[in-house]
């Protein structure tokens, strides 16, 4: 289409979408300046009040309430998880994506954008936050994923068409951004500065009067035919994707062995003002990356109304101020309760009678036999308190939390009954937090469906694991794991602590195979240690032993300097089997300890005889005498040359030799040592091939 034909079509499907969420955006802002801007007075009777000069009191209770959903939130954290599914996708590259995905919500303080938007779900009905992409950097072609918050969801306006909770369906969408005529005219040189046409609900109020230019993103999501097919290799592929890579997989002998019609989505962004069609660009996923956190929902004649908590307690809230402001303003006007008694009483110390109600005087005299007496203050008007205490519990009971939830003393009198009327309150109000999870499935849902294609090529990408730690992978490419790297292990073996293989060349290719996305709700992973280290702490109390079997962990998840330092020390006086180690491997290794101390024992008596007979030579005057003893000195040294090269090669071999091995080298040796030279057979190589071929048996133990 023609840039006119797109911008014709683009304003009638904007005020269709106008059209179907007016009163929802009418809702949204009646509800905000209620709740947060305490906008509580109807307008006529506020200003009638201010004419008489009579009190508008406005006592708000709704942010307190609201605090108790938006604070539950923000403690207990949806965490996007991603699954594999098919044969082409692996539990290691799914930790990729994991990583990847926290590292994405880490750089774009993704935290930011899901409070926003459910602050203005809760508070209004609805909220937005968005994903969008951008270069790495200023000086780098590789681009970033990044998420983003929508500070004004009225600036949003979805597809009225729409049925899914979580927007997956949407096939259009429009954002509306206010540039002054400088930006404008920089990022769109020579471009007609015409406004976005709508009602401008969204906007301040004289911003027209500004020096201000208003621009809409037209996102269309449309339906296009493809063919899928299935390779020899279980892979499989979209026509368009394997021709991009088709001589690559003939040269690895993967072909074509199915296909079928099917369908796939294209989306486009478009930016235009008022006047024409200002950029064009391809997004590289399937989703229109907007994602909205609904309020409670109800579908009523086919249109769809977001409700915000606050909606159905805005009637007790104006009761409760007016009924406070009543009790407030017949205590302030009634007048001050006079004295009474016999005419002329007063005549003594009239000064004094006459400003009784305003002075403390120690005392005043009076006229007459009978004394003046004042009369009693009716006290607070307890019709209007009443039906104040009345509105305060319609606006709990409106809004399903309750006095355990906001902290008061109630009459639960144990700890049992206080958490339970807390968790009343949390399940009448999940259906918020709820809707925020199901928003960051598919927020998680969009970013597996983007990562292949931004991060296609081969690079270095940095992970954040669930405990905080982060590193550097590479991707799409093959490399060779450094073993030394314990943190490389949580991918290597797909959340396992156990070492990488050394030499072993690994791949995780982040653009094959299919991914699935699940949301868990709960505390982050430090509250969840606190709470573990606390739990520990008081099972330690009734089960002492317990620091000896679980030291190390109890230790381990204490947030303190040094704690696991101690928590490495505490794990080395553990038994074997609590070490993940066998009892027999165990003790076949203190056996080579000592078999290696042995040897050195017979080094050193070696050492000794040789320096004697050394001694002996220098001595000897007979020729025949010293051949002898310069033999004996040769055959000495061959020995410890000997001793010396089994303990070297049993330093370099001890970590490949299996408990078999071990135990049969202990054998042996224990055997020769016993026995005496002249006895000795010929050693043979215990099993899994110890001993060197063509090398020479060990040689034996000297005798005492």
């Amino acid at each position: 289409m023609s840039d006119t034909d797109t911008l014709s079509e683009a304003l009638e499907e904007f005020r269709l979408s106008e059209d179907a969420e007016a009163f929802n955006r009418k809702q949204w802002i009646d509800d905000v300046r209620f709740a947060r801007l305490g906008e509580q007075w109807p307008d006529g009777v506020k200003r009638q009040r201010e004419i008489d000069g009579r009190p508008c009191l406005t006592i708000n209770r709704m942010p307190s309430m609201l605090r108790q959903v938006l604070n539950d939130a923000r403690q207990n954290k949806p965490s996007i998880k991603v699954h594999p599914v098919d044969s082409g996708a692996k539990r290691e590259t799914a930790e990729i994506f994991n990583g990847l995905i926290r590292n994405i919500e880490y750089t774009s303080s993704a935290d930011i954008a899901y409070d926003t938007a459910l602050d203005n779900a809760v508070t209004g009905g609805f909220g937005y936050f968005r994903i969008t992409t951008d270069y790495a950097s200023d000086d780098q072609f590789e681009q970033d994923i990044f998420i983003e918050r929508i500070v004004n969801p009225l600036t949003v306006y979805g597809d009225e068409n729409s049925t899914c909770a979580d927007s997956s369906d949407w096939n259009k969408a429009f954002i509306t951004e206010l540039f002054t005529k400088e930006q404008f005219e920089k990022r769109w040189k020579g471009a007609e500065q015409v406004n976005w046409g709508t009602d401008y609900r969204d906007l301040p109020d004289g911003w027209m009067d500004g020096d201000l230019v208003r621009v809409a993103e037209y996102w269309r999501r449309t339906e296009e035919a493809s063919t899928l097919l299935k390779l020899s290799d279980g892979m499989v592929l979209y026509e368009a994707e394997y021709l991009k890579i088709k001589d690559i997989l003939d040269a690895q002998g993967i072909g074509i062995v199915g296909s079928r019609p099917t369908k796939t989505h294209k989306v486009k962004q478009r930016i235009m003002s008022g006047a024409e069609v200002l950029e064009e660009n391809d997004w590289a996923g399937k989703y229109i990356p907007i994602i909205p956190v609904y309020g409670d929902e109800v579908v009523v004649e086919g249109k769809r109304h977001f409700i915000s908590l606050t909606r159905w307690a805005k009637d007790p809230q104006q009761m409760f101020n007016y009924w406070r402001t009543a009790s407030t303003e017949l205590v302030a006007l009634a007048p001050k309760a006079p004295f009474i008694g016999p005419k002329g009483a007063f005549n003594t110390d009239a000064n004094k009678w006459a400003t009784a109600n305003n002075v403390s005087y120690p005392y005043i005299e009076y006229d007459g036999g009978v004394s003046p007496q004042r009369q009693p203050f009716s006290g607070p008007p307890a019709g209007a308190l009443q039906e104040a205490l009345n509105a305060s519990d319609d606006i709990k009971s409106v809004m399903g939390i309750y006095d355990a939830a906001l902290g008061a003393r109630s009459n639960e009198t144990s700890g049992r009954a206080i958490l339970q009327r807390q968790r009343e309150s949390d399940t009448a109000t999940f259906n918020y937090i709820d809707n925020l999870s199901r928003a960051i499935k598919h927020a998680g849902r969009v970013l597996v469906d983007l990562i292949p294609k931004v991060y296609s090529a081969p690079r270095i990408v940095r992970v954040i694991y669930e405990d905080g730690t982060n590193e550097s992978v590479p991707i799409n490419q093959e490399f060779t794991p450094d073993p030394a790297k314990s943190q490389q292990s949580k991918i290597y073996e797909a959340g396992k602590e156990q070492e990488a293989v050394q030499g072993m060349t690994r791949i995780f290719d982040v653009t094959t195979g299919k991914y699935d996305v699940t949301c868990e709700v709960g505390p982050s992973f430090s509250t969840k240690r606190e709470e573990a280290a606390s739990q520990m702490m008081e099972l330690g109390k009734m089960f002492p032993p317990m620091m000896q079997v679980a030291g190390d962990l109890m230790v381990k998840n204490m947030d303190w300097p040094g704690a696991d330092d101690i928590a490495a020390r505490l794990k080395l006086m553990l038994p074997p089997q609590l070490q993940g180690q066998s009892p027999q491997v165990m003790q076949m290794q203190q056996q080579m300890q000592q078999m290696d101390q042995m040897a050195k024992q017979a080094i050193g008596q070696l050492q000794g005889q040789l320096q004697q007979l050394q001694q002996q030579l220098q001595q000897e005057k007979s020729k025949d005498v010293q051949a002898a003893l310069q033999a004996d000195i040769d055959s000495k040294k061959l020995e410890i040359d000997e001793f010396n090269a089994v303990t070297n090669r049993l330093k370099v071999t001890q970590a490949a030799m299996t408990p078999q091995d071990i135990q049969m080298l202990v054998i042996q040796t224990l055997r020769q040592a016993m026995e005496p030279p002249e006895h000795q057979e010929e050693q043979q190589p215990p099993p899994g091939g110890f001993f060197m071929p063509g090398e020479p048996p060990p040689p034996a133990m000297p005798q005492g």
